[in-house]
């Protein structure tokens, strides 16, 4: 595997462990999260300077889907491997 996508799955499992935490201490909600994720969603898919392709647009949208479902999980107090969200992200199509 290619060391950046190494060096990505690694950050995005962080940055869910990070959500988890900013949860925990109370600083914002499951839902603020959710609501800040979709925001860079809404604006990625937006964005009307770059041409890209539907492959390039699924693989900038990919973390962000990763962060929602490691959201979503530990909303329902359960956790899952990176390559479960990978899977479901693939299915989401």
């Amino acid at each position: 595997m290619n060391t950046a996508n190494l060096q990505l799955k690694g950050l995005i499992m962080a940055m869910a462990s990070i959500c988890d935490a900013i949860v925990e201490k109370e600083l914002l909600t499951r839902a603020e999260i959710d609501a800040a994720l979709s925001n860079a969603q809404k604006a990625v898919e937006e964005d009307d300077d770059h041409e890209l392709s539907g492959a390039n647009l699924a693989a900038i949208l990919f973390p962000i889907r990763v962060l929602q479902l490691a959201g979503d999980a530990g909303r329902k107090g359960e956790g899952a491997t990176f390559s479960d969200y990978a899977k479901l992200v693939g299915k989401l199509g």
